[in-house]
C-alpha cells in the first residue's frame, strides 16, 4: 500500500492577493515533491466535503454565509482572512481532503498520508473563520472519524507555531479527542496558555505546550518524544492526525522559532514510531508555513519521515519511544532529544541555531510533565 498525497486544483483558486497565505505555497510544495519523485506517494484528487459532514462542526448558517460572500466575489472575514470567488470551493475541498485522508487510512487503503490544501483550518472556530482559516479541516476530519466511522479515541498534534485555537475550542469538552499543541507563547491569536486543559468531561484532554521564542529542533523534538509520545501511549488513540504547520521554521518571518526541516522530520518520525506500536493510522493536514522554499522542503521531509521505516525502540531507555542506539539515533540531521539531565538540554541549549533558551530544554519538558501528571500519571 502506498501512502497518499491529497490535493485539488481549487486550492489555487483561493485568491488572497498580496498575502503570505498564497497559491504559490501549493505550487512550491508540489514542485519540490515532483523533484523528489513524489517520495513514493500516490497523488489523489480530493472531493468536496459532504455538507452534513461539514455542518457536524460548523453551523449551517456560518457555511451559508461563506457561500454567499464568495458568490458575491469575496471579501474580508477579518483583517487577516481574505475570500475570493473561488474560496468557497477551495475550502470545501480542503475539508474534503482531510476527511478523505481519514477514510482512506481507516479503510486500510493506505498506511499514512498528507492532505495539502488551502485555505488552512486550525484557527477556524465553529461559528467563524479567522487567521487565514475558513473551515477547520482537521476538526471536520476528526469529528467524521468519531461520528461517522465510530472511533472512540482520536488524537491531534498541532505543531504550527500559532496556537490552534479553533481545534482547541471545538473539542474543549470532549474526552474522545486528545488535542496537543506545541506553539510559540504570546503569539497570535493569544490563546493556548499552559493553564488551559479543557473543561467538563474534556478536562485534561486539551494539552497546550507553549514554548519561548527561539525554540528549535531540540525543544520541539524533546517535547514530542518525552511528552507527546507518552501521552499517545496512555490515551491509545485509534487515529492520529497532525496539524502540520511549518511557520515554526527558522526562516519564517511570522514567528521567532528556529525549527529546521530535520526537526519537522524528527517529530514526524517519533509519531510514526508511536503510531506503529499503537497500530493507529497517522496523517498530516497542511496548516501554515509562508517561506516557500522552507515550506516545500519541510513538507517533503515530513512525508519522507511518515513513510520511512520505524526506528526500533528499547523499552525503558530514556522513556517511552526512545530510539535504539545512542540518544537521538534515528532522528535526521543530528537532532538530539534531551533526556533526563544529559543531552542537548542539560545546561542552556542553542535551539538548533536559534537564540539560547534560558535553562535549556529540560525545564520546559519537566514543567510540562509535572503539570500534566495529574491527568496522565504515566508521564510522572
Amino acid at each position: 500500500m502506498a501512502p497518499v498525497f491529497l490535493a485539488h486544483r481549487s486550492s489555487l483558486e483561493h485568491d488572497t492577493g498580496a498575502h503570505p497565505e498564497q497559491p504559490a505555497r501549493i505550487i512550491a510544495i508540489e514542485q519540490e515533491l515532483e523533484s523528489c519523485g513524489w517520495i513514493g506517494y500516490e497523488r489523489v484528487q480530493s472531493e468536496a466535503v459532504d455538507r452534513a459532514t461539514l455542518t457536524a462542526v460548523h453551523p449551517e448558517r456560518y457555511v451559508e454565509s461563506i457561500e454567499r460572500l464568495c458568490a458575491r466575489g469575496g471579501g474580508q472575514l477579518d483583517l487577516d482572512t481574505v475570500l475570493s470567488e473561488g474560496s468557497f470551493q477551495a475550502a470545501l475541498h480542503a475539508a474534503g481532503g482531510a476527511v478523505a485522508l481519514v477514510d482512506l487510512m481507516l479503510d486500510g487503503v493506505t498506511p499514512c498520508g498528507f492532505s495539502a490544501h488551502r485555505p488552512p483550518g486550525h484557527h477556524a472556530r465553529a461559528g467563524h473563520g479567522m487567521g487565514f482559516c475558513v473551515f477547520n479541516n482537521i476538526a471536520v476530519a476528526a469529528r467524521h472519524a468519531l461520528d461517522a466511522r465510530g472511533l472512540q479515541r482520536v488524537m491531534i498534534l498541532d505543531w504550527d507555531v500559532h496556537h490552534g485555537n479553533g481545534t482547541n475550542d471545538i473539542f474543549h469538552t470532549s474526552d474522545q479527542l486528545l488535542f496537543v499543541s506545541i506553539h510559540q507563547s504570546s503569539l497570535y491569536p493569544g490563546t493556548g496558555s499552559a493553564a488551559d486543559a479543557g473543561e467538563g468531561q474534556g478536562k485534561g484532554f486539551t494539552v497546550n505546550l507553549p514554548v519561548p521564542p527561539g525554540s528549535g529542533d531540540a525543544i520541539y523534538c524533546s517535547l514530542v518524544e518525552r511528552v507527546v509520545v507518552p501521552l499517545a501511549r496512555a490515551f491509545a488513540p485509534q487515529l492520529v492526525l497532525i496539524s502540520a504547520g511549518y511557520d515554526a521554521h527558522r526562516e519564517d518571518p511570522l514567528a521567532e522559532c528556529q525549527v529546521t526541516e530535520a526537526g519537522f522530520a524528527g517529530m514526524a518520525r517519533s509519531m510514526r514510531a508511536a503510531c506503529a506500536a499503537l497500530e493507529a493510522p497517522l496523517g498530516g493536514v497542511l496548516e501554515g508555513g509562508y517561506v516557500l522554499g522552507a515550506l516545500a522542503r519541510s513538507v517533503a521531509a515530513t512525508l519522507e519521515a511518515l513513510r520511512g521505516p520505524v526506528v526500533r525502540e528499547i523499552a525503558g531507555a530514556g522513556g517511552a519511544g526512545a530510539a535504539a542506539g545512542p540518544e537521538g539515533a534515528g532522528l535526521p540531521g543530528g537532532v538530539t532529544v534531551a533526556r533526563g539531565g544529559g543531552g542537548v538540554g542539560a545546561g542552556g541549549s542553542i535551539a538548533s541555531g536559534g537564540a539560547p533558551i534560558r535553562g535549556g530544554v529540560d525545564p520546559i519538558v519537566s514543567e510540562a510533565i509535572g503539570r500534566l501528571a495529574r491527568w496522565w500519571p504515566a508521564l510522572g
